[in-house]
């Protein structure tokens, strides 16, 4: 499923219009952008969290040649899904 897929879907379940559902999903998403942007976890019961992970500085290797470079600290995204879920999957 796609985003586009995600709204009609909405609209759909909760006699929207596309417009509507839209900027819902948009809503949820950019609000769930700007905490993760300050740092902050996002925890959706049910669901999963959504939480910023700090990676390391560390040696890295190029392909084509072999060279040793030099990878820099990064920040990520991280999720972990919730056991309602996690269930759901394993049906």
């Amino acid at each position: 499923m796609n985003k586009a897929e995600l709204i009609d879907k909405i609209a759909q379940q909760h006699d929207l219009s596309k417009n509507k559902a839209t900027d819902v999903v948009n809503a949820v998403f950019s609000n769930i952008a700007d905490a993760l942007s300050k740092n902050e976890d996002v925890a959706l019961i049910g669901f999963g969290t959504f939480d910023v992970r700090s990676r390391a500085a560390r040696d890295g290797r190029n392909p084509k040649t072999g060279e040793v470079i030099k990878i820099a600290a990064s920040k990520t995204i991280g999720f972990k899904a919730g056991k309602p879920l996690k269930d759901a999957v394993q049906k």
